[in-house]
């Protein structure tokens, strides 16, 4: 493809998995592994590169801005813990997927995804519709460590930004609203704690050209913006389904690709 024809695809890779984060909640990485593959033909590793290169710069701002406005909120603690984990589980997700196969990666992509629908369609909440964590800030610092070391793990193993560990650890695991679980998953967009995992596949060269690099990066300007103001306009209730969907259909084309 010439030049043009991949910054248009990355446009379309970015679009895609901007609109998926701002509506889903979480990071992009999803939706850009499995368009990059889809539309830019890239092996399974270029792809996990290019999904973590990408979400460097703070794309998901737009995002963040657009479930604050609607009155979600984060503590900070929150924030400084997950961190804190993601940080140590990147580097070490990263070092892991640079010495295991496509193949590898591709099916424990798979088997994360359906592990995460799972979690999603058991979650139950409480009788009175509300969650345990709804009314207070507070929550254990070692279950908020513990799923930003899985984030950050999942971010640099299979390049997918870990944010839908983040949002369904928080819904599912801890009972947080899932607008306030969404927005927590989203500033993670923003803040770079995936560098770490980012230039160990940079270091490699493991990433696509500059043209379709600066597409994806515009899209998903465009797209995470366009995916919050459509969540923000829907109850909790359509977004859980949404989610399941979404991921379920990402999963049944990674596992096409595994099988291929």
């Amino acid at each position: 493809m010439s030049w043009i024809h991949h910054l248009l695809a990355g446009i379309g890779v970015g679009l895609v998995g901007g609109l998926t984060s701002g509506f889903m909640g979480t990071s992009p990485g999803g939706g850009l592994v499995v368009f990059t593959v889809l539309l830019l033909g890239a092996v399974q590793h270029v792809a996990q590169g290019t999904s973590l290169i990408t979400q460097v710069p703070p794309t998901g701002l737009a995002g963040v801005r657009r479930y604050w406005q609607s009155g979600n909120r984060s503590p900070l603690q929150w924030i400084a813990w997950i961190g804190l984990g993601f940080l140590i589980g990147g580097a070490g997700g990263g070092y892991a997927a640079a010495a295991v196969s496509d193949s590898v990666l591709q099916w424990t992509y798979v088997v994360y995804l359906v592990a995460l629908i799972a979690l999603l369609i058991l979650r139950r909440d409480r009788k009175d519709g509300s969650h345990a964590a709804a009314d207070r800030d507070e929550l254990p610092w070692l279950p908020l460590l513990l799923i930003g070391a899985l984030a950050g793990f999942s971010s640099g193993f299979m390049g997918i930004g870990g944010g839908l560990a983040i949002t369904v650890g928080l819904a599912a695991g801890l009972r947080v609203p899932q607008h306030q679980a969404q927005l927590v998953s989203l500033i993670f967009s923003v803040i770079p704690t995936n560098i770490p995992a980012a230039w160990i596949y940079w270091s490699k060269g493991l990433m696509v050209g500059w043209p379709a690099i600066i597409g994806i990066l515009a899209g998903l300007w465009i797209g995470t913006d366009l995916g919050a103001r459509a969540a923000n306009g829907v109850g909790k209730a359509v977004l859980h389904r949404v989610m399941i969907a979404l991921i379920s259909v990402m999963a049944l084309y990674m596992t096409h690709k595994a099988l291929t």
